[in-house]
């Protein structure tokens, strides 16, 4: 496994755009600490947006989570980028030529997947734990280190949507045309839950729990949004007259429907590149 991952680590090294890419996804990962420093004014009342709670230990782990997710698309050019690059420079034809198998290929692409998502999400929590320890009004051990299924949650969400990328660069070999396919997918995904949800299945759950299903709603699902979660916007509603019943939990069988997701990319890439005349 090193092998193959010191294969992939060698050419990342060599491509400008990709390291760009990446050290942009990790520095932006960063600027969420300037979230703390972002002040609003209404009427004769200012408040500053870390006063708010949004770095308060357990929360800061759901809410970073959810913000870091949002830029995974930086990281997704990179994996895309890789996989077309393999069949403009041939150095997939190279790589199989040298002596490595197409399922060891696979593999090193997978294993760059994996380790892409690891780094994140051990980045993301290197980032939340110093902000955490410096804004957060709650710094027992016991508070600080629950709700951290949010992290593995994202783990396997960015593992998912990479994979998904994978699968695509491989299927459409160029990196434009990958992302746009990614991006009608997820038009189609809409649409179709939009019909279920108005047309077919109104007024009741079925079209959410056929969704869930779908590979990049059941990656969203994992980590959902938590905006509605703090006290000032809960405040508010019920001023309002209205409640917030909305479950942010992680569940089991989401993480196991994103996991076959992964598998199933994974065989996917594998089967196409299997019957490929390169």
């Amino acid at each position: 496994m090193l092998r193959l991952l010191n294969i992939e680590y060698h050419k990342l090294r060599y491509s400008k755009s990709s390291k760009i890419l990446i050290t942009t996804y990790f520095i932006l990962i960063t600027f969420i600490a300037l979230i703390a420093s972002i002040e609003f004014k209404f009427g004769g009342i200012q408040f500053r947006v870390a006063d708010q709670g949004i770095f308060n230990f357990p929360y800061i782990w759901h809410f970073n989570s959810y913000i870091a997710a949002l830029l995974k698309l930086f990281l997704a050019i990179v994996i895309v980028s890789m996989m077309s690059n393999e069949y403009s420079n041939r150095t997939i034809k190279q790589n199989l030529i040298d002596g490595l198998s197409k399922k060891e290929f696979i593999l090193s692409k997978f294993l760059t997947v994996v380790s892409f998502a690891f780094l994140s999400t051990i980045f993301l929590f290197i980032v939340s734990l110093i902000l955490g320890l410096s804004f957060s009004d709650y710094t027992e051990i016991s508070i600080i280190f629950s709700d951290l299924e949010y992290l593995l949650a994202y783990f396997v969400k960015l593992t998912g949507f990479f994979a998904f990328c994978m699968f695509l660069g491989i299927l459409v070999k160029r990196s434009a045309f990958a992302l746009g396919f990614l991006f009608v997918w997820w038009i189609l995904e809409s649409i179709a839950r939009g019909v279920m949800e108005y047309k077919l299945f109104r007024d009741s759950n079925i079209a959410e729990n056929i969704a869930q299903f779908f590979p990049l709603e059941s990656m969203s699902l994992l980590v959902k949004e938590p905006f509605s979660r703090l006290n000032v916007i809960q405040s508010a509603a019920t001023q309002l007259g209205s409640e917030f019943e909305k479950d942010y939990g992680i569940y089991w069988y989401q993480l196991l429907i994103v996991l076959v997701w992964i598998g199933i990319f994974v065989y996917l890439s594998y089967a196409l590149l299997k019957k490929r005349d390169l």
